[in-house]
């Protein structure tokens, strides 16, 4: 197959507006559109979306009363991106930025808890390259 693919996630959220605008000011999100309940965002050119569930099979953490995705989020700097969104007011209590050793070598990586409910893994790009033997 020789089409590009782009795989994103929709995060739900209780009001999507009010999280369009803390992910603006935690990630540097950029609006791509805006249909009120829905909404698309990018950041670095990675889009991702929020919507408000509406019992449509899906529910907010909140309601479930755990994470319910994993975002992983991979960049040059990860304590940066990680430290921006803390300033923001996400927690950084799960697990903070460290070097893994990994079979292809170190990985930086941290997580950070939005306020929506919603864990992010934040690293660099050493895993998006092919690896042998891992």
């Amino acid at each position: 197959m020789d089409e590009q693919v782009q795989i994103s996630v929709m995060l739900a959220v209780p009001d999507a507006p009010a999280a369009a605008e803390w992910y603006a000011r935690a990630l540097g999100a950029v609006e791509l559109w805006n249909l009120g309940s829905v909404i698309g965002l990018s950041v670095g050119g990675a889009a991702f979306f929020l919507g408000e569930p509406g019992n449509n099979g899906w529910a907010t953490p909140e309601a479930v009363g755990l994470p319910t995705v994993r975002v992983e989020v991979f960049v040059d700097h990860p304590d940066t991106f990680i430290q921006r969104a803390v300033d923001a007011g996400a927690d950084p209590r799960k697990d903070p930025v460290r070097t893994h050793a990994m079979p292809w070598g170190p990985h930086r990586q941290g997580t950070f808890l939005d306020p929506f409910g919603h864990l992010w893994f934040v690293g660099d790009k050493s895993p998006l390259l092919p690896h042998q033997g891992g």
